[in-house]
């Protein structure tokens, strides 16, 4: 019952749809037809500008956060052991990446989950996330492709939680590689255009075009 609990928890959680809210409260627009037509915190920047822009990213890693923290407000339903208590943090923030990616309050149509699973791993495993980000900034920073940036970090996340952290804990592992699956399949249009050459730069700290 409390793995059913926090799975629903945890996509209601993922299902705010921050960027189309803001877009229709704040500029009368459905994010979803502009730009990438894309429903997160990428293509708010591009369309909305970068205050919208940084509000929607923020939400949207706070949504992960908060999604691997929501087992935690139940200790007192399980036996607390460690292993216990992963299992139900992993099932809460692959429901709060699925609610993200397909929202049940925007017609199941979502963004790319890469800021909510940041937040996620900033909960289950800051240090790791942390390594990931400074990776995904410096390549941001010398590309400006949003994409590749997310794309790399991806990949290097199960490797930084093995062979850098040592986390060898069987459950761990198959975390880090499925959430990172997850995120590169998310992109696979982006990767087809990085391939031809016809992703589009950004600039996270401009206005609104």
């Amino acid at each position: 019952m409390l793995v059913f609990v926090v799975v629903v928890l945890g996509y209601l959680i993922g299902s705010v749809p921050t960027a189309y809210w803001f877009g229709k409260w704040f500029h009368g627009i459905d994010i979803r037809e502009f730009g990438s037509k894309n429903s997160g915190a990428t293509n708010t920047f591009r369309v909305l500008g970068k205050k919208t822009g940084w509000s929607v990213l923020l939400i949207d890693i706070s949504k992960g956060a908060l999604a691997s923290l929501l087992p935690l407000f139940f200790t007192s339903y399980f036996s607390g052991y460690k292993d216990e208590q992963l299992i139900l943090q992993l099932c809460s923030s692959f429901s709060a990446v699925f609610g993200h990616v397909f929202p049940i309050f925007a017609s199941f149509r979502g963004g790319k989950g890469v800021a909510t699973s940041l937040g996620i791993v900033l909960g289950i495993n800051p240090i790791a996330a942390l390594i990931c980000l400074a990776l995904f900034l410096v390549v941001f920073v010398f590309t400006r492709f949003v994409s590749l940036g997310a794309i790399c970090a991806s990949l290097a996340f199960p490797i930084v939680s093995y062979f850098v952290l040592k986390e060898d804990a069987r459950i761990m592992i198959i975390f880090t590689i499925v959430l990172a699956s997850l995120v590169i399949i998310a992109h696979r249009k982006n990767i087809s255009r990085l391939m031809k050459g016809e992703e589009n730069k950004m600039n996270l700290l401009k206005k609104k075009a």
